[in-house]
């Protein structure tokens, strides 16, 4: 017996009595996707699945965060990001546009965040707060307000931001709490959710050899299973989120491509990008930095990531105060989220369909493709860099 995530589409689910009213109507009720934890053997697992109403279903998996690596800018004390992705020359700020972060939680007390109302649940068991600090420099990145004089936030004008602790304190979680993040965060009004978190595959194998006695080819070969599931039911999700924009603002995904590179050691060793980044419907980010030649893709970037943004050297909030500076696309994660707030208001500002399409592709249309090194693999920095409206 094992303990799965199960996706279920309500939307049919509720059915009218018609003969308690006299009339031969059938009431269609429109609901939320539900997401449910449940420990079922592989015969509930099979009935499960046949229920009409299960979209996906899938083991629960462990997460972790986009582990930042060793900066190597630690003393930077000014947010070059900011100016390389010309939020610092828009007219825009992101104005009443809803954001969410699912992460490690927020130091609400930084200085960086007042005046922003925040809204905070914590799916972990440990509690409010960001004891990690993963989750604080993110948000910073996205709608954080000045710090002693020094810009750190793309969206500065954000005013309302949710935030998901879908992350333990240690920066460890599972799937399970990571969509329950996510549906969290889209009935709540989200218009753009950062994410940059990722599955822990191997951790997945290491607890099932250790744990439940499987040899290592089998659990590699469950964790497999559960790594292609969970890609199906993340799918799925972001399909009915799409569905549902009709009947709402639309709300857009953006996740940190993953830091699982090693072109510092061979410029061979790269891997693609990770779950959930990886899924259909959702915006990934690879990381670049700078160099006298140009802007570079970092070495630790994964690859097939569909835009890129700054990611190395990148000053955010700390939590307990101050500044600190990070590397990882769990940094540029954030500049590309914050970007999307201001394409979000810029839009809605337009004639254009005020839509996730809409600001999608004019995210990725307006990309820039002249700041790069030479010799820069498209496959590894996507479109472009993302830039601002």
């Amino acid at each position: 017996m094992h303990t799965y995530v199960v996706l279920r589409d309500l939307s049919n689910a509720s059915v009218a009595g018609p003969f308690e009213t006299g009339l031969a109507t059938v009431e269609e009720v429109v609901t939320e996707p539900r997401v449910d934890v449940e420990r079922l053997d592989k015969a509930e697992v099979q009935d499960v699945a046949r229920d009409p109403q299960v979209r996906s279903i899938a083991e629960v998996m462990p997460t972790r965060l986009v582990e930042p690596v060793a900066s190597s800018e630690a003393a930077a004390t000014a947010a070059w990001g900011i100016g390389a992705v010309g939020a610092d020359t828009s007219a825009r700020t992101g104005a009443g546009v809803v954001v969410a972060v699912l992460d490690t939680g927020i130091d609400a007390d930084h200085p960086a965040f007042a005046g922003v109302t925040l809204t905070q649940i914590d799916f972990t068991g440990s509690g409010l707060g960001d004891r990690n600090g993963h989750g604080t420099h993110c948000a910073g990145t996205i709608f954080g307000r000045d710090v002693d004089g020094t810009r750190i936030g793309v969206a500065r004008g954000v005013d309302r931001a949710l935030i998901g602790k879908v992350l333990a304190d240690d920066g460890r979680g599972n799937s399970a709490w990571m969509f329950d993040g996510l549906q969290w965060a889209v009935n709540q009004g989200a218009h753009v959710v950062s994410i940059s978190i990722e599955l822990d595959f191997p951790n997945f194998v290491r607890r099932v050899v250790d744990e439940e006695g499987w040899p290592v080819d089998l659990a590699t070969s469950r964790a497999l299973e559960a790594y292609r599931a969970t890609l199906h039911m993340f799918e799925a999700l972001m399909a009915m989120i799409r569905s549902r924009e009709a009947f709402g603002a639309g709300t857009m995904v953006v996740a940190a491509a993953g830091n699982g590179s090693r072109r510092n050691v061979d410029p061979d060793h790269e891997i693609g990008v990770a779950l959930p980044a990886a899924a259909d419907g959702v915006v990934s980010v690879a990381a670049v930095g700078q160099s006298p030649q140009g802007l570079q893709v970092a070495a630790f970037s994964n690859t097939f990531a569909q835009i890129s943004a700054p990611g190395v050297g990148i000053v955010s909030a700390a939590t307990g105060g101050g500044l600190r500076s990070l590397d990882g696309t769990s940094m540029a994660c954030p500049h590309v989220a914050g970007l999307v707030a201001l394409w979000r208001e810029e839009v809605l500002a337009s004639p254009l369909p005020a839509n996730t399409a809409t600001v999608t592709a004019k995210l990725l249309a307006t990309a820039a493709t002249d700041g790069f090194a030479a010799g820069i693999d498209v496959a590894d920095r996507g479109v472009g860099l993302a830039v601002a409206p």
